[in-house]
């Protein structure tokens, strides 16, 4: 058996062939039974995101095959249809792949940290259905170690390089605690809904999310606990809003100078934090002329993001060293492994040999024969014993010509042979 990941994502498939791979949470235990049962595996787990689904198991060399087969069973696709756009690694390429997708090195936002816990819940799910023994186990550990290095020893992690993390990262400049800061979201689209999940990740409590339609601002705001309003509410909302992010697709500014001037008085000029993340804008410039505002523009972000990603890649080249040596380690620790069940089969037969041969010597002592004697014929015995069966095996292998084995010999016995 061997290690194998197995899978596709946002680099080898479309979003339509993907979404047609993902496991749903309910669907998890039934799949890691059903592969291992249909697919004969030992072990299985499966990581499955909106930008990849990958199989992590221990498998046979055709198991690719069948993993495959099992898959397009399991969503009703074709073979040919998931063999066109998978990958399969092994050993330690299986090893060195999961150690870059934990450390955010495989993302689709270089350094992205949402994936490492999302390896860990893998885990815990595989574990829990008793699909995950000791290989695929260590596997995981050694990769969340290695992960968490990455973490700590590289700047990877550290700067935003999307648009909506850049902007919640940098109302944190402004606003130490956010749990203590109110925000108002414009719009209710993809980027405002990724905006709301940073904001809920850094603790923000207090969210009223604002659009054009209420049914899509109230389908958004439920998902964080916050509070839905049309656009027409905003100037009533804004007195109370700390941070305010905007992105709409209005062809007109949504929010004037003279709304966030009355909204300042309000609040006596307590700070406000803006973002317009719309093209074309949603707010209008001027506002970044009222004291008190911190206004960004999308342009803004992308100077951060653009400077941010060069840090990143940076801190890439140094995450991929540290993933190459915990990916030969952890080899290295497999082989050593591998060992084990034949050093307890040698030591099984040592320790036999060497009980028999006690007892000959007891008895004999029993008997009244000479310790001395006895000792000598106990020592003589024992190593004719323990070298009969090398050495009958060594003799056969020079006979067919296995020239290696005498040398494998030396190495394991570590004999110095004098050739003169």
């Amino acid at each position: 058996m061997a290690l194998l990941a197995l899978g596709i994502n946002h680099k080898t498939a479309s979003v339509s062939v993907r979404e047609k791979v993902a496991f749903a949470p309910e669907q998890m235990e039934q799949a890691l039974s059903s592969a291992c049962d249909q697919a004969g595996l030992k072990e299985v787990a499966i990581l499955s995101t909106c930008n990849r689904t990958e199989l992590y198991c221990s498998a046979s060399l055709e198991g690719s095959r069948a993993l495959l087969e099992w898959m397009g069973g399991f969503h009703g696709l074709s073979f040919e249809e998931l063999e066109s756009c998978s990958y399969a690694y092994w050993d330690e390429d299986a090893a060195r792949h999961m150690m870059r997708v934990a450390s955010g090195l495989d993302s689709l936002v270089l350094g992205e940290p949402q994936i490492l816990g999302q390896l860990k819940s893998s885990y815990a799910v595989a574990n829990s259905a008793k699909s995950l023994h000791a290989e695929l186990g260590r596997l995981f550990q050694h990769t969340f170690s290695i992960a968490k290095k990455v973490r700590t020893q590289t700047a990877i992690g550290e700067n935003p390089v999307s648009v909506a993390y850049a902007a919640v990262s940098l109302s944190q400049h402004i606003f130490t605690d956010l749990s203590k800061s109110n925000a108002l979201l414009i719009g209710a689209g993809e980027t405002i809904d990724l905006v709301a999940q940073h904001l809920s990740r850094a603790g923000i409590k207090q969210i009223v999310v604002a659009n054009r339609t209420l049914e899509r601002a109230q389908a958004l705001a439920e998902q964080f606990q916050a509070k839905a309003v049309l656009l027409s509410d905003i100037p009533d909302e804004l007195v109370n809003a700390d941070i305010v992010i905007s992105s709409t697709a209005s062809p007109l500014p949504i929010l004037g100078k003279g709304a966030v001037e009355r909204a300042l008085k309000a609040r006596k000029h307590k700070p406000m934090f803006m973002v317009d993340i719309a093209v074309p804008r949603d707010i209008e410039p001027q506002v970044s002329e009222l004291s008190d505002v911190y206004l960004y523009t999308v342009d803004d972000l992308r100077e951060v993001i653009e400077e941010n990603v060069k840090s990143r890649e940076n801190a890439a080249k140094e995450a991929e060293a540290l993933v190459e040596q915990g990916a030969r380690e952890f080899m290295h620790q497999l082989r050593s492994l591998g060992a084990t069940d034949t050093l307890r089969a040698l030591r099984t037969k040592a320790e036999s040999v060497r009980d028999l041969e006690l007892e000959k010597a007891l008895k004999q002592l029993e008997n009244g024969k000479d310790a001395a004697q006895v000792m000598q014929q106990l020592a003589r015995g024992l190593t004719n014993k323990l070298i009969h069966s090398p050495s009958v095996q060594m003799k056969n292998a020079m006979a067919q010509g296995r020239v290696e084995m005498l040398e494998l010999t030396h190495e394991l016995f570590e004999l110095a042979v004098d050739n003169d």
